[in-house]
């Protein structure tokens, strides 16, 4: 009896030591969790947000409580919100001890990180509040604001962790405080409770060694030519293309528009362009500027008198006396039919290359005008029975230079006697011997140059024919007086 009472007091003075007696629990939040001084709770760490580069091969990240997926970027995301899901599990993906936690069953496990999880009694009281790295803090109703009275205490932090200045265990930055071991071509990335060493953008790990990416090997980086450098690369044209926004696609450059560097006519082709000129230019030896071709140099032929180069082109003249036909052609103008300064008792002959004024009576004395053109010595006077019958005045033009020998003037008899015999003969004007008469018939006779002609210049030659009867008793002869105006010009 004795022994049972004994036993009886001495377990009402252990509950009411614990009762006036503050007890600390401490644990870690589980991998994927960190504490939330303001909730007092541990909270989910995104780390797609803190982790570069968490996912590869175009993989998106998703956050998860705990970690993170990586999904393909055409992945749909379904979340159902009818169940309600633990908002800080302090040992969830832990297997058994994380749903004995989440349901009050008395179990504890230890967790991943190194530290320890409070039994399920401990975390069901509603005194029960989960601490930074999910150690658990048991407070005394009396004073349930109240923190450990002992700031000195030390706690267990895992390996990468260290204490900190309000008794909770926090990542120890090594990149920051300079503890990690990455080569001096490495980059440092800090990890929750480690660190990480990897090579920089552009450079690859070959050992213990980051070396460059040589971006130019792997096709189809650049559109024509890749140039590489230390961690990265640049795209190069070739000369008359030009980057695209992509600073990958090398696309053609319209010089005609950018910078037409042509003096007239400009043509882009792929990758450059070509000059040309206007009608009447050439290309100078630079092949941009355009020189006028001087067509009067390059031929004798262009223009009948005259060539005139201008700019581009050129004009053809012709001499006074002359008009341009046919762009090229020097043809005579008739002043007789136009303007003419002859007088009233003037005929007007035109030749080529002018005109000249000619009597319109050239008879002169004994002879008399019978005719037009025609002077006729009357038989009643005595002086006319050693002059000719008649005179009978002519004129042809010819141009200068014509070819010889020619046949330039026909004389024919006009009346014809029975039993009579013509002759021809140049009576005056062929000193230097420049004509030949040619009889063709008996009435008739031919006018030959035989000589070249250059004008300007006027010849006046007398062309007899002398008639004789068959027995001499009758004599007679008539001249004709051809005046020859030879032009300036062979037109």
């Amino acid at each position: 009896m004795l022994k049972a009472l004994f036993l009886t007091m001495l377990t009402l003075a252990l509950v009411k030591s614990q009762d006036t007696e503050e007890t600390i629990t401490y644990t870690q939040c589980t991998d994927g969790y960190e504490w939330d001084p303001v909730r007092q709770q541990c909270k989910d760490i995104d780390e797609c947000d803190i982790v570069p580069d968490a996912c590869k091969g175009g993989m998106k990240c998703v956050n998860h409580y705990g970690g993170y997926l990586c999904l393909p970027k055409t992945a749909q995301i379904i979340v159902n919100n009818e169940q309600p899901q633990q908002e800080t599990p302090a040992a969830e993906g832990v297997g058994a001890a994380a749903n004995a936690a989440a349901t009050g069953m008395a179990t504890s496990g230890v967790m991943p990180g190194g530290g320890f999880v409070a039994s399920a009694a401990a975390v069901a009281g509603p005194e029960v509040q989960t601490g930074r790295n999910n150690f658990v803090i048991r407070r005394n109703p009396a004073d349930p604001q109240r923190i450990p009275s002992n700031p000195s205490h030390r706690i267990q932090c895992a390996t990468g962790y260290e204490q900190s200045e309000h008794n909770v265990c926090q990542d120890i930055d090594e990149c920051t405080a300079g503890t990690h071991n990455c080569r001096a071509d490495q980059v440092c990335i800090n990890l929750r409770g480690s660190f990480a060493c990897q090579c920089p953008q552009g450079y690859q790990k070959r050992g213990d060694q980051c070396v460059d990416i040589d971006e130019c090997t792997i096709p189809p980086y650049c559109h024509q030519r890749c140039v590489n450098t230390p961690g990265s690369f640049y795209c190069q044209c070739s000369p008359g293309f030009q980057l695209a926004a992509n600073n990958y696609t090398c696309v053609d450059i319209n010089e005609c528009d950018a910078s037409n560097q042509c003096a007239q006519q400009c043509y882009n082709i792929l990758g450059s362009f070509i000059c040309q000129c206007n009608q009447g230019y050439e290309l100078s030896s630079d092949r941009l500027n355009c020189e006028d071709i001087d067509e009067c140099r390059t031929s004798s032929y262009l223009c009948q008198y005259q060539c005139v180069n201008e700019p581009g082109k050129f004009s053809c003249m012709c001499p006074q006396g002359y008009q341009v036909v046919r762009s090229r052609t020097c043809q005579d103008i008739n002043e007789c039919e136009t303007t003419n300064e002859c007088r009233e008792d003037e005929m007007c002959w035109n030749y080529h290359g002018g005109f000249r004024c000619y009597p319109r009576n050239p008879c002169q004395d004994p002879y008399v005008l019978t005719s037009e053109n025609r002077c006729v010595c009357p038989v009643s006077s005595a002086v006319c029975r050693e002059l000719p019958q008649s005179i009978v005045y002519k004129y042809m033009s010819i141009r200068s230079d014509r070819s010889v020998p020619s046949d330039i003037f026909q004389i024919q008899a006009t009346t014809i006697y029975a039993n009579t015999i013509n002759t021809f003969r140049i009576k005056s004007g062929n000193e230097n011997g420049e004509f030949y008469l040619r009889q063709t018939s008996p009435v008739s006779a031919m006018l030959v140059l035989v000589k070249s002609l250059s004008g300007p210049r006027e010849y006046i030659v007398d062309l007899e024919m002398l008639t004789v009867n068959s027995i001499g008793t009758f004599r007679t002869s008539s001249v004709l007086r051809l005046t020859i105006i030879v032009g300036p010009f062979s037109f």
